[in-house]
């Protein structure tokens, strides 16, 4: 009588074969804290983390977790949180994104972003629903189960083989506990599919003239306390770590000496990939997750792109008009679009940053003067407005090239009505709601809507562009895809009027008709768009409408630009 048979053992062996397969392909997940200040730059050691894999070979993509209570930046001010960042699928998102996209080259989505808002509004519609079946809805399971499937969602997509997570604010903040939480529960189900960089601050005190340790041992230790050990340490410092520190560092933390990251001071965001490949980092992650290193990353481009960074055959300035500009985060996107296009100019761009606030007719000549270009930012409210107003009629008038972004293009349409059309009192009925002439006016898809957040014309549409335009010429086609961010537009009624008096819609969106470009025919390069194409561009493909943009403002600074 035979009770057993040798059939079992072997399915067993096959079965763990199969196992140690899935194992080996699942998907890996980095997790990025920080700890004992803020603004470390964890969302450029993420960045360039993926950006390093992915010349690896690697398809890696990176979200950022955000510990506050709103739903989405889409309501926050500027001043409170910099730029709000816009995917093609229509989310309002942190800026980092923005980071992310410009390593990358790659789009990000709504997946990419989540906050302590969305988390607990998730949670909140499923107790309501009667999901949890009448149990008491805690933050252990119920908000870590939610921040948990959140952070796979990318990963379940089979597109990627690496997914960074970015967990916002510092290890140690109360708003931080559930997302380390949920981290420290993925260590336990998924072992070594995890791997934790924790983002430290080592400071230099002149007094003595030596890095101190104390804070970022105190920032482990935190780490510690809430369950979970770092597995690697990128120590951000105005000096260089030597060996000695490093060991000190690892032996305190119960880290390896090898996973002890040196990050100094660089003189540009682009120059950290360079300086993590310097440090391994990659290798460190690859080996804690057990992935082969697969090729030498090739960052030719990347190398190429540095180089014209760091030596411009020109200089060129241009001014940046809006009414945020205390806090230059506001215009992250356009800031690094602006970096993108002078590297393909091979040109130096000294951006003048001047609030709009302080314009007016009288100074406008003064404010503006020896500028090569004049660029009008995107914005909402009526702050700042009539300088803004002022600074596009100096700039239409004296043939300086000109973008207006957004409410830029919206400003510069109501200054040629008024100072060309003769209509005085045309205006923005967002600024105005009594004016006679609202040649920019609520979008009618917005005029029921009562709700703030999420409600905007978001993400990514098509236009269409006249062939003979300056847009097409920089575009090089003439169906293009930009994103939005707005709730007013060009008045079409008045669309006749404008045209005979030489402004141009160049850009028009094919589905509803809605103007999106306008242009000015007898003006050297004058283009408003009501699109951001900031959000676009990126180290390997600057944008466009950018690098002409800055192209005209050269040529005009060499007195070489035609009408």
């Amino acid at each position: 009588m035979k009770f057993f048979s040798i059939k079992p053992i072997q399915n067993i062996t096959f079965a763990s074969r199969i196992t140690t397969t899935l194992l080996m392909s699942a998907v890996k997940y980095v997790f990025v804290t920080g700890g004992v200040s803020s603004s470390l730059g964890k969302g450029i050691i993420s960045a360039s983390l993926a950006k390093l894999l992915q010349a690896r070979g690697y398809r890696v993509t990176i979200q950022k977790l955000d510990p506050y209570i709103n739903v989405d930046p889409g309501t926050l001010n500027p001043y409170e949180h910099g730029e709000c960042y816009v995917t093609n699928d229509g989310a309002e998102t942190d800026l980092d994104l923005g980071h992310y996209e410009r390593f990358l080259n790659v789009p990000t989505s709504q997946a990419n972003n989540v906050t302590t808002g969305r988390i607990y509004q998730t949670v909140i519609n499923k107790e309501r629903e009667g999901a949890f079946l009448g149990k008491t809805v805690q933050v252990i399971p119920h908000i870590t189960d939610e921040i948990k499937r959140r952070i796979k969602i990318l990963g379940e997509t089979g597109e990627y083989d690496i997914v960074i997570t970015e967990i916002g604010g510092t290890v140690g903040d109360i708003e931080s506990l559930p997302f380390v939480e949920a981290i420290r529960q993925m260590i336990w189900e998924m072992g070594s599919n995890c791997c934790v960089i924790h983002l430290t601050l080592l400071p230099y005190l002149n007094v003595t003239g030596e890095l101190k340790t104390k804070p970022t041992q105190h920032s482990v230790k935190t780490m510690l306390e809430y369950g979970v050990q770092p597995d690697i340490l990128v120590c951000r410092s105005e000096k260089s770590i030597g060996a000695d520190l490093r060991r000190k560092i690892a032996l305190f933390c119960n880290v390896n000496v090898n996973a002890v990251i040196e990050a100094v001071d660089a003189s540009s965001i682009y120059e950290v990939p360079l300086h993590m490949l310097k440090e391994q980092l990659d290798k460190v992650v690859l080996n804690k997750l057990k992935l082969s290193f697969r090729q030498e990353p090739d960052l030719t481009v990347w190398k190429a792109f540095l180089g014209k960074l760091k030596h411009p055959v020109s200089e060129v300035k241009i001014g940046l008009i809006g009414k945020y500009i205390e806090l230059k985060d506001a215009y992250k996107s356009i800031a690094e679009a602006f970096i993108h296009a002078g590297v393909a100019n091979e040109c130096k761009l000294n951006i003048e940053w001047i609030h709009s606030e302080k314009i007016e007719e009288q100074n406008v000549a003064d404010k503006l003067k020896g500028l090569s270009g004049i660029l009008v930012a995107p914005g909402f409210g009526d702050r700042g407005i009539e300088g803004k107003i002022a600074a596009i009629k100096y700039a239409r008038e004296n043939k300086i090239p000109f973008l207006g972004i957004c409410l830029g293009m919206q400003c510069a349409v109501v200054e040629f009505a008024r100072n060309v059309l003769g209509l005085k009192d045309a205006h923005s009925s967002e600024m105005n709601k009594e004016t006679k002439n609202p040649v920019i006016d609520l979008m009618a898809k917005q005029k029921e809507i009562s709700a703030k957040g999420g409600t905007m014309r978001l993400g990514e549409y098509p236009c269409s562009l006249a062939k003979s335009s300056k847009v097409a010429q920089a575009y090089g086609k003439t169906k293009i895809y930009e994103r939005h961010r707005h709730r007013y537009e060009f008045n079409s009624k008045y669309q006749k009027r404008f045209e005979d008096a030489g402004m141009i819609a160049t850009g028009i969106n094919p589905a509803d008709n809605l103007v999106e470009i306008v242009e000015i025919k007898n003006h050297p390069w004058f283009v408003g768009v009501q699109f951001h194409p900031e959000y676009k561009s990126t180290v390997e493909n600057p944008h466009p409408l950018f690098v002409r943009f800055v192209k005209a403002a050269s040529e005009f600074a060499k007195g070489a630009i035609q009408i």
